[in-house]
C-alpha cells in the first residue's frame, strides 16, 4: 500500500530554514498537523498551508509532541480556528491555562519572549483532546499511535503513523545536510535514564523513518537512534568529568557550549548550520538541564 503523503512545513523560525517543522497530513476532509510551532511563526505556517491550497481554518486536528513553546505555542490560536488539539495528559493543564508555562519561559527569555515565541493562547476545553498512551487516534482513514516517551520532558508523546515516528525532541535535533545529531536537554524534566528507555520503546515500533521536529524526515532510523543514545552517554560522561569541581552555572554553560562548538567544528558545520542548531537547541539550556538533572536525579538523597 502506498504511503500517505507527508508535507514538511518549514516554519522559518527567526528567518532560518530547517529550525522548526510542522508536518502536514491530509486524507479526505481531515487536515492534520504534527506540531503547531510557536505563535511567532504563524505567518510561515499560513504560507506553507497556502502552498497546499489550505488556510488555518481548514486544519482539523493538531497533534502536539509536548508543550514547549517551539512545539505548541500556536496551538491555542489554531484551536480558535476550529482545530482539535491533542496533547499528553501531563501537558494538558498547561494548554488550558498557560500562565505558569509563560511565566517560567519569561524568566529565561525576558524581553525576547515576544520576538522568539509570539502569543501563546490557551486552548479552550472543548477543543482539547487528551489521548492515552498507545491508544490509537483515528482521524478519518488516518491512524496515529501516541507513545509515552519521557526523558526530554515528562509530557512527551511520539507518534507512530504508518512507517514514520514523529519524535518531537526525544529523537534529537538533526539539521538536513549533515550526518550529525544533537540531543536537546533543557530543564526542568531532563531524565537520561528515562530517555534511554524511550529510545528503546521507539526502536521496538519497527518504524522505517523518523521525523524530529528539528528537522525533517530521515530513513536511517537505526543510525539516528544510536546517535541519540551516544549523545546521552556523552553528556553523562561530560557531567561526571566537570561536576566534581562544582563549577558555577555560568562556567558550566560556557564549558558545555565550547564542547558543542568543538563537535560542530569536527563535523565541519558551516556558520549558518551552527546558528540553526543553536536556535533549535541552545547549548546553555542543555547545560542548565544537565545541572538540574545532576542535582535532582543523580545526586538525589
Amino acid at each position: 500500500m502506498a504511503s500517505t503523503r507527508i508535507v514538511t512545513l518549514d516554519l522559518n523560525f527567526q528567518r532560518r530554514l530547517h529550525a522548526i517543522a510542522s508536518y502536514l497530513i491530509r486524507s479526505g476532509d481531515a487536515v492534520v498537523l504534527i506540531e503547531s510551532g510557536p505563535g511567532s511563526t504563524l505567518s510561515a505556517l499560513e504560507a506553507g498551508l497556502a502552498k497546499e491550497g489550505l488556510s488555518p481554518r481548514d486544519v482539523t486536528h493538531v497533534l502536539l509532541t509536548h508543550i514547549h513553546l517551539d512545539h505548541a505555542g500556536a496551538a491555542g490560536w489554531l484551536a480558535r480556528q476550529g482545530a482539535k488539539i491533542y496533547v499528553h495528559p501531563i501537558g494538558a493543564p498547561h494548554m488550558l491555562n498557560p500562565e505558569k508555562l509563560i511565566a517560567s519561559a519569561t524568566r529565561i527569555y525576558g524581553d525576547k519572549m515576544q520576538m522568539l515565541w509570539g502569543e501563546f493562547l490557551p486552548v479552550p476545553g472543548n477543543r482539547l483532546v487528551i489521548p492515552n498512551d498507545a491508544e490509537a487516534i483515528v482521524i478519518g482513514n488516518l491512524e496515529f499511535i501516541p507513545l509515552n516517551t519521557p526523558g526530554h520532558a515528562e509530557h512527551h508523546f511520539s507518534y507512530l503513523f504508518e512507517d514514520v515516528i514523529f519524535s518531537g525532541d526525544v529523537g534529537g535535533v538533526r539539521i538536513p545536510g549533515y550526518q550529525y545529531l544533537r540531543v536537546p536537554m533543557p530543564p526542568p524534566e531532563l531524565h537520561i535514564e528515562r530517555w534511554h528507555e524511550s529510545i528503546t520503546h521507539i526502536r521496538g515500533q519497527k518504524a522505517a523513518r523518523i521525523a524530529p521536529t528539528h528537522f525533517g524526515i530521515f530513513d536511517d532510523i537505526e543510525w539516528h537512534l544510536r546517535e541519540v543514545e551516544k549523545g546521552l552517554d556523552s553528556a553523562s560522561r561530560w557531567l561526571e568529568e566537570v561536576m566534581p569541581a562544582a563549577p558555577a552555572v555560568e562556567e558550566l554553560r560556557q564549558s558545555f557550549t565550547d564542547w558543542m562548538m568543538k563537535e560542530g567544528e569536527r563535523i565541519g558545520l558551516d556558520a549558518d548550520t551552527v546558528k540553526v542548531y543553536e536556535l533549535a537547541n541552545p547549548p546553555g539550556m542543555s547545560a542548565d538541564g544537565l545541572l538540574r538533572y545532576w542535582k535532582k536525579v543523580k545526586n538525589a538523597g
